[in-house]
C-alpha cells in the first residue's frame, strides 16, 4: 500500500509539473536615434482577441508618465500589481534593453502578440510602436518599430 501511494504521489507531481511549463524568453528592444529625453516604454502581451494579458516590462520609473503609454496604461489599468518588480530606468536614444521573462508555453504559437508602446517627454507617444506574434518561427528575428523603437527581438530558450 505504501508503494502504491508513493508511486501515485510521484506521478501526480510529474503531471503537475508538465501542465505548468514555462519557457524563458529574452526580449531585446533596440531604440532608434532621436533627440530628447529617455524613452518610456511598456512591453506587454495581448491574446488572440487583442485583450491585455500581462506586462513583461516597463522602462521608466515615474508613474506619472505611464498614461503616455496609451494602449498599455488603458488595458492594464496602471495597477501596480501589473508591473511591480517589472520596471527599470528609462532608456536613452540608440540604447538597448534586454529583459528575460518566463512565459507559459501555452501562449507560444497560439495567437498571442508582444506589443510595445513608447513615449518620450516633450516628444511623441506611440501606441503599438511595434507588435509581433509570439511564435517559435519568430524567435531570433528582429521586428522593426515605427516610433522610438528601432527593433524588437525575442529569443525562446
Amino acid at each position: 500500500m505504501k508503494h502504491i501511494l508513493l508511486v501515485l504521489s510521484i506521478l501526480s507531481g510529474l503531471a503537475l509539473s508538465m501542465s505548468a511549463q514555462a519557457r524563458e524568453v529574452i526580449f531585446t528592444t533596440q531604440l532608434a536615434r532621436y533627440n530628447g529625453s529617455g524613452a518610456y516604454f511598456a512591453i506587454y502581451l495581448l491574446d488572440t482577441n487583442d485583450k491585455y494579458q500581462q506586462t513583461i516590462w516597463v522602462a521608466g520609473k515615474q508613474r506619472k508618465y505611464y498614461s503616455h503609454l496609451r494602449g498599455w496604461s488603458r488595458a492594464s489599468g496602471k495597477k501596480s500589481a501589473e508591473y511591480d518588480g517589472k520596471t527599470g530606468a528609462s532608456i536613452t536614444s540608440g540604447r538597448s534593453l534586454t529583459v528575460t521573462q518566463n512565459i507559459d508555453d501555452s501562449l507560444i504559437d497560439s495567437g498571442y502578440k508582444i506589443v510595445i508602446d513608447s513615449a518620450v517627454e516633450d516628444g511623441n507617444s506611440n501606441q503599438v510602436d511595434v507588435s509581433a506574434p509570439l511564435t517559435t518561427a519568430g524567435s531570433g528575428k528582429a521586428v522593426i518599430g515605427s516610433g522610438y523603437v528601432m527593433s524588437l527581438t525575442y529569443d525562446l530558450k
